[in-house]
């Protein structure tokens, strides 16, 4: 089977379907945890960021030594990166039902529950990831095959993301766990059947390639930054979207799916127009034209109020058409990259350990600075005072908006300027 085999929809299917899969935990954990925690359990936020940065800075340590160590699994076999991949998997799968249904404990009991099989999901969820990134990576090709490859990944994530949107409201947790474990099996099962990239030179990942080759190379570390930046930017309002729609908006508990499937639904139907504009634009323009249209969509929702409702709906659906770049482009301009710097084929893994610790780093700062810094202002879940509500605003839409202009500037810098 060619690479380029895998831009028909057949291929694209089994690729990407472990992507639909891992959807599952991306939302639940970034989005919903922390209000399920602080709601049903009433964990106070400073304590559960400070949780949830603790267990985040873990994962982030431990991914570039996943990324090495899955280099050496593509170097020996394909079939030992599908067999470990389901065990990994397995992890996952439990370690996200005992996280969302912990038996009855005293606090400060529950506390070290949640840190401990947060561990244990993250380090699942960073095994399979990266370890599914690195497939599509090896297929080749180049920035459109790419583009592509990641969009149906990515694509496919985003309709997971849907279903794990709406299935906690519509269904209950419980569904949604059944849901994300069939989900979980039938994505393994596609994924054995999806194109294999070709086998390496050697029987090895190259044992010159070390830990911290990606670092050492400007390239990398330059499209590094502006994915953190952007990434922050992006982290902090999935944090606390739903304490916005539910305290500055005063929006009823049926909306929450009605905005979470706004936007991720426009963002998956989004892909292939930024796509087409890939083609003529090449991927870092494209990036930053979906920043900017980020920046005036939050701009506009920091003037939205209680009773807005409607309003943020069109909120969602825009920033999620900007979504799109964030998910389909970053991971197309780092596959060039490596292919750029010769080493495709044997040190994936070690760039996307890199990568994913990024995007943990990412998600932790958001949700280790963000929650306490607003507890430490005033704010606590359920306030309706003007003082508490604007401080909510501003850091649910202001200060990404600040840092989207900061990535998007940076990527002029290292990128764009050097460009015709």
């Amino acid at each position: 089977m060619t690479k380029q085999a895998l831009l028909g929809w057949r291929d694209g299917l089994r690729y990407g379907g472990m992507g639909f899969a891992l959807a599952f935990v991306a939302l639940p954990l970034y989005v919903i945890l922390p209000n399920h925690y602080a709601r049903t359990f009433g964990v106070p936020l400073a304590t559960l960021g400070l949780v949830l940065l603790a267990a985040r800075l873990f994962d982030a340590v431990i991914d570039p030594l996943l990324g090495r160590w899955g280099d050496g699994l593509f170097g020996r076999a394909q079939r030992q990166v599908l067999q470990w991949a389901g065990l990994a998997a397995v992890a996952l799968v439990g370690g996200f039902t005992l996280l969302m249904f912990p038996p009855a404990l005293a606090p400060n009991t529950l506390v070290l529950w949640a840190l401990v099989f947060l561990v244990v999901t993250y380090t699942g969820y960073s095994a399979v990831s990266i370890l599914h990134q690195s497939w599509g990576a090896r297929l080749g090709g180049g920035d459109l095959a790419q583009s592509r490859i990641v969009a149906w990944r990515e694509g496919l994530a985003l309709i997971g993301v849907v279903f794990a949107s709406i299935s906690p409201v519509t269904l209950g947790l419980p569904a949604t766990a059944a849901l994300f474990f069939v989900a979980t099996v039938l994505g393994l099962w596609a994924w054995s059947a999806a194109p294999q990239p070709a086998a390496p030179a050697k029987n090895n990942a190259n044992p010159q390639v070390s830990l911290w080759h990606p670092l050492q190379q400007p390239q990398f570390r330059a499209l590094l930054g502006v994915f953190m930046v952007n990434g922050i930017a992006s982290a902090i309002p999935a944090t606390l979207i739903l304490f916005f729609v539910q305290d500055r908006l005063q929006a009823p508990a049926a909306m929450e799916p009605v905005f979470l499937g706004a936007y991720f639904v426009c963002a998956a139907l989004a892909m292939p127009l930024w796509l087409k504009l890939v083609d003529s634009m090449g991927l870092a323009k494209t990036w930053a034209y979906g920043m900017l249209l980020s920046v005036a969509v939050f701009v506009f929702a920091s003037q939205l109020g209680a009773g807005d409702a409607v309003a943020f709906i069109l909120v969602c659906a825009l920033s999620g058409v900007a979504l799109g770049t964030d998910l389909a482009l970053p991971g197309a301009l780092l596959t060039g990259i490596i292919q750029k710097l010769g080493d495709g084929g044997q040190a994936e893994g070690a760039y996307f350990g890199w990568w994913n610790f990024a995007t943990k780093l990412n998600l932790a700062l958001a949700a280790g600075i963000s929650l306490p810094a607003l507890a430490w202002l005033g704010y606590v879940p359920g306030a309706r005072d003007a003082a508490a509500l604007d401080t909510l605003t501003w850091a649910y839409c202001l200060l990404p908006c600040g840092l989207k202009l900061a990535a998007t500037a940076l990527l002029y810098f290292f990128f764009l300027r050097k460009t015709p």
